[in-house]
């Protein structure tokens, strides 16, 4: 049977908290509309407390979502969850979203307390919460670093004292894969309690890990991916909504999928680019400008004769409108004359040569030949278009 898995889209939280990436309240309901749509399970709206504007976010949010549910970030500290909980007073599905760092560095080094001292907070946060919503999940910050006998232990608490999601987040971006998914495994088989709750994935991208890490908690137990649009996060980034997605569709073995709507992967990776300021690289996967271009003669004529011999998704599931084979120094005659027939251009393979050598001059003077240059091209060789 096919395992569903959650998307919890952070991109409103985590995703703005990125410098020169705030937005205000209208582009967040903006946002918000189009994650509705694409089919995302849960919104992390912001964290109420941290601003009077963030608490606006969260509120309109919160009553403008009707089939999502709408969560806000706290800390395990009370006046957090009592603010997150007035800001959620509108939503349908409402979640509050609190948690504690659980790894010796942040319980010796940041928070400078005990670990019995930081189950107890967990606890009582966690019952406070429950106290004003029904759907509390916990996080258990930096677990990517925390020892697994002991994050065993805050996660059975917490789960007794409500909680119905367990983020297990990799902070700092640092587990290998095979690490990730062991600790999720770990939980699986040592928390007796664990089939109460939904175990939720939080990587980090500081490694380039964050995908990987991610897949890898699903294989081994997690029902929910915490992730943002383009990958957009603090530092190097978080899990890249649309990556994941996109593995989850092409690889039947995972025997998992989600409830997204992949053709609008593209349309709400451009709107996230756009209000957020924030540029993907051109090879980023899915979403970049080069996911489906193709440059060199021997990828161009494979793709050309047929697509599945380069490419793994055809454009159309992920809202892109179709390949493009970009004329470059490295083209061939396949490429040359696939784009001069798209052009109205006939050529008999003798007619064909000598513009290939002309258009190999053009390419070697200019990084892409266009559609203009070819037709001037074809103009000065008496070729009719």
């Amino acid at each position: 049977m096919e395992n569903r898995i959650q998307i919890f889209d952070t991109t409103l939280r985590d995703g703005e908290q990125v410098p020169g990436c705030r937005l205000d309240t209208k582009n967040k309901l903006l946002i918000a509309e189009e994650l509705e749509l694409l089919g995302v399970d849960v919104i992390e709206a912001g964290f109420p407390i941290s601003s009077p504007g963030d608490f606006e976010s969260v509120s309109e949010i919160a009553k403008l979502v009707k089939n999502a549910t709408v969560c806000g970030l706290t800390r395990a500290v009370e006046k957090d969850i009592e603010v997150a909980a007035d800001a959620l007073k509108h939503a349908r599905f409402p979640r509050i979203h609190t948690g504690i760092g659980t790894s010796d560095q942040h319980v010796f080094t940041k928070i400078k307390t005990t670990r019995e001292d930081i189950i107890e907070r967990g606890v009582r946060a966690v019952k406070y919460a429950k106290s004003f919503v029904e759907d509390v999940e916990f996080y258990a910050e930096d677990a990517g670093r925390t020892d697994n006998e002991y994050l065993a232990q805050v996660i059975e608490a917490v789960i007794a004292a409500g909680a119905t999601v367990v983020n297990i987040p990799d902070t700092t971006g640092y587990c290998l894969p095979e690490q990730y998914g062991a600790k999720i495994k770990f939980l699986k088989e040592n928390v007796k309690n664990i089939d109460k709750a939904i175990i939720s994935t939080h990587c980090h991208n500081d490694l380039g890990l964050a995908t990987a890490n991610s897949i890898a908690g699903i294989q081994n137990g997690a029902g929910q991916i915490e992730c943002t649009i383009n990958g957009i996060g603090e530092r190097a980034g978080n899990t890249s909504l649309e990556e994941v997605v996109m593995i989850m569709r092409k690889h039947e073995a995972l025997k998992a999928d989600t409830r997204i709507d992949s053709k609008r992967l593209k349309g709400i990776s451009n709107l996230v680019i756009e209000r957020m300021r924030m540029p993907v690289q051109a090879n980023k996967a899915i979403v970049g400008a080069n996911a489906f271009a193709h440059s060199s003669g021997i990828h161009q004529d494979g793709v050309i004769k047929n697509r599945d011999n380069y490419e793994i998704i055809d454009p159309a599931e992920v809202g892109v409108h179709e390949s493009s084979i970009v004329l470059t120094a490295r083209s061939g005659r396949a490429a040359l004359l696939y784009r001069l027939e798209n052009l109205g251009a006939n050529l008999s393979k003798e007619d064909l040569e000598p513009v290939y050598q002309k258009f190999l001059e053009l390419a070697d003077a200019n990084d892409v030949v266009n559609d203009d240059m070819l037709k001037k091209l074809l103009d000065e060789n008496m070729v009719d278009a």
